[in-house]
């Protein structure tokens, strides 16, 4: 990924009448992107006119709050943003391989919230990293911050608070598929004077950040689904009722 600058610079020294091999070992941008750049300096889906809803005068909500309120969960749980040159950020979002169907519940949620950026999916030992390039993801994720998110304060912003409120399910979807499961637990138990085996399902949730934990307890309380703490950083969901509502609007991860 080049941006405006970068290309308008190299192409700057191709217009001095230098050679594209030249250039390219000068700015490290191959020959081929050069050519392309000759006749079309813009990348392909970029238009001048996009614009961040929250850099809006006044700010909106992203277009689609449903799916940021899943985005958000996402990114919460196993989400970054890291600043490149030029004032660029990049989102990253790690989804296990094991759950296909979750990368591409991702990758059509980073997409939503912001339509007009390609978005990438690398492959990693073990997982996928869904990304995004843009300058806007501090607007859309005032979380952002230097260190671990378990070890600063963690906050919703009132906008992001309104959306929450309004797709709890959504929210909480995305925080349970990156930082949650649904297992299924047994035990045994005595009919007519035999132990039986019974199992039965039960959604854990696990982070090491309390904040974090307080919105998705929030959350579940928001929408009268019963939960527990299992230890320091579990929450565990395992009521008949309480799992049943997990199943309808969450489900397991796919």
């Amino acid at each position: 990924m080049y941006d405006m600058s970068t290309r308008k610079e190299a192409l700057a020294l191709v217009a001095q009448g230098r050679s594209l091999n030249s250039v390219s070992k000068e700015t490290g941008v191959s020959r081929a992107a050069l050519r392309s750049w000759k006749e079309r300096i813009e990348p392909r889906g970029w238009s001048r006119s996009t614009a961040c809803p929250r850099c809006d005068g006044p700010p909106q909500a992203p277009e689609n709050p449903a799916a940021y309120s899943y985005l958000l969960g996402l990114y919460l749980g196993d989400g970054c943003i890291s600043r490149l040159q030029r004032g660029t950020y990049f989102l990253r979002i790690a989804c296990a391989d094991t759950w296909p169907g979750l990368i591409d519940l991702c990758a059509e949620a980073v997409r939503a919230a912001h339509p007009a950026n390609k978005v990438f999916r690398i492959q990693w030992q073990g997982c996928q990293y869904v990304t995004c390039y843009s300058k806007h993801w501090p607007c859309l994720f005032p979380q952002h911050g230097h260190g671990k998110k378990h070890e600063r304060k963690i906050t919703l912003a009132p906008w992001q608070q309104e959306i929450v409120d309004a797709h709890p399910w959504d929210f909480l979807r995305g925080l349970i598929h990156s930082d949650g499961c649904r297992v299924t637990n047994w035990t045994t138990r005595v009919i007519g004077g035999r132990p039986k085996r019974y199992e039965y399902p039960r959604y854990f949730f696990t982070n090491l950040s309390a904040d974090i934990t307080r919105l998705f307890t929030d959350s579940l309380d928001s929408v009268g689904v019963a939960w527990k703490r299992a230890g320091s950083r579990n929450i565990s969901i395992a009521r008949k009722e309480a799992v049943a509502l997990l199943d309808l609007h969450v489900g397991p991860k796919h």
